[in-house]
């Protein structure tokens, strides 16, 4: 029913809904064709019970608001517009991004001015997208950042992880199967941030999360950001310039797991390391310990083999010192026994010689005496007598200084042999003393070498290695290092500290990242 003016007070009046008629009129009857309209799409405002999108439309000149209008999308448009969206950008519509959009212009008295959506050109917010990514990858290498975390030092042994998933994604899941059920047995404390890893919230779920890691750094050696799922849909927050900066800038190492196969984005060229797939960054990590341990268990054998050696080569050594310091012992006894075999004869010749010397004299002496006491016995019998008593007398007392001279002599002889013979047994002990002190010396040395190899092997030592969380994986009795030995259906024996587990190969892959 059409409504006519009034007049109140001899004024011509008009009511609400008639100038909003006459609006729509004129809308409808001057834009009457289809328009392409570049704008930012503030808030997409979709109601999930309709079906329907409300939009917010706005354009920013120098960061401020310079044009806003609404819109609408109904149910039909919008499911084809987002599909197709999906597909070439790799986003759904959301909050924040610009669009080039198709739309008719249409007034209602009830709602207002807006824009009817009918169609969306994602090629073009796929290249803002683009020109957002090329921007943040300039603006980091300008700012020297781009290869901050890349420069930072793996740890030897990559063991505390603080993770970055959602705690229900297939990708966290795969992630720590592989970890949990490496081959090696080797142990890994992980530790999970749970957050938001696509949409607009993700960037500010990310950063909060890297922010706490950041106060508990100490804790962890590295940080793995996991996506698992979904495709390549929903990762244009991966090349937010904040979010790649924090992670360029993290103190530890960031791996990242996003899960995807084609276009690289600015967090993953950032971080210090990243893999197609959750999977692959686990098998990354074991990897590490794997490089690890192959030179352990080889370094563990040739010590094994070198002690071995240096065991034999002592034992071998001390059996020759032993040997010879009993030949140099017996020679030494044989020398000093032929010395003091030979001082005793000497004595005992020059003993013979000193008295088959004085009974000569002796008796020389007895017959001149007696040729004397011949020739006088005519003069002077009585003188010849005291002659005689006088000379029995001095010949006597010769024989008393005779007797005592060789009672003295044979003294001498035989204090002079004493003498000797402790000499040469004195001499004799202190070079048993000197080579005795030497063997026990070297002997030391060789026990505290011998030790502290045994200590070397100990430590190396198959149960002490197992005890740390190692493991040995055998196939037919065979050690397993790499999984090109094992095929599908091969039963492998885990020996671990405590027990033995038996398992059958399902499928085994070769990795090749380093």
């Amino acid at each position: 029913m059409e409504r006519m003016a009034e007049d109140i007070h001899n004024k011509r009046v008009f009511s609400l809904f008639e100038v909003a008629k006459s609006i729509q009129k004129t809308i409808m009857d001057r834009y009457t064709s289809s328009y392409w309209v570049k704008a930012e799409m503030n808030k997409l405002n979709y109601y999930s019970h309709s079906g329907h999108c409300y939009p917010e439309l706005v354009e920013k000149s120098g960061g401020k608001v310079v044009a806003q209008l609404k819109a609408n999308l109904w149910r039909d448009d919008f499911k084809r517009i987002n599909e197709k969206f999906t597909e070439v950008v790799g986003e759904p519509l959301k909050d924040g991004i610009k669009i080039l959009l198709l739309a008719t212009l249409s007034f209602d008295p009830a709602y207002g001015l807006a824009l009817r959506i009918i169609d969306i050109d994602p090629g073009f917010t796929l290249g803002d997208l683009e020109q957002e990514k090329a921007n943040t990858i300039a603006r980091l290498k300008k700012e020297g950042l781009f290869h901050q975390n890349k420069s930072l030092s793996l740890p030897l042994l990559p063991q505390r992880i603080a993770l970055i998933s959602v705690e229900t994604s297939k990708g966290y899941a795969d992630f720590l199967n592989v970890l949990t059920t490496n081959i090696g047995g080797y142990a890994f404390f992980h530790f999970l941030f749970p957050s938001l890893l696509q949409g607009e919230q993700a960037v500010k779920s990310i950063l909060q999360q890297l922010q706490r890691i950041k106060k508990v750094q100490s804790h962890f050696d590295v940080v793995a950001i996991i996506r698992g799922g979904g495709g390549d849909v929903g990762l244009s927050c991966y090349n937010n310039y904040e979010l790649a900066k924090e992670i360029a800038l993290f103190p530890i190492p960031v791996i990242t797991g996003i899960g995807h196969a084609t276009n690289e984005t600015v967090v993953e060229m950032v971080s210090f390391s990243n893999a197609i797939t959750p999977t692959k960054i686990a098998e990354y990590l074991i990897q590490q310990f794997h490089n690890f341990s192959v030179p352990v268990q080889k370094a563990e054998e040739k010590i094994k083999d070198k002690a071995l050696r240096l065991l034999n080569e002592q034992q071998t050594q001390v059996t020759s010192v032993l040997k010879l310091f009993r030949s140099v012992t017996q020679n030494v006894l044989v020398k000093n026994r032929s010395a003091v075999d030979a001082h005793g004869k000497s004595i005992i010749r020059q003993a013979d010689f000193l008295f088959k010397s004085e009974r000569n004299e002796m008796h020389a002496l007895r017959s001149r005496l007696q040729r004397g006491a011949a020739l006088a016995c005519d003069a002077n019998k009585q003188a010849v007598k005291l002659s005689v008593s006088h000379l029995q007398k001095d010949v006597a007392a010769c024989l008393m200084g005779f007797k005592f001279g060789m009672e003295k002599t044979a003294g001498l002889l035989h204090h002079a042999s004493k003498l000797l013979v402790s000499k040469n047994q004195q001499e004799l002990k202190h070079d048993q003393q000197l080579l005795v002190a030497a063997i026990r010396q070297q002997a030391d040395a060789a026990r505290v070498a011998v030790g502290g190899l045994e200590k070397e092997v100990r430590i190396m030592s198959p149960e002490n290695v197992l005890m740390r969380g190692y493991s040995i994986t055998l196939r037919e009795n065979k050690a397993v290092g790499n999984s090109q030995q094992v095929k599908k259906g091969d039963v492998l024996t885990t020996i671990l500290y405590q027990g033995v587990v038996t398992s059958v190969v399902e499928t085994s892959e070769k990795n090749t990242e380093a």
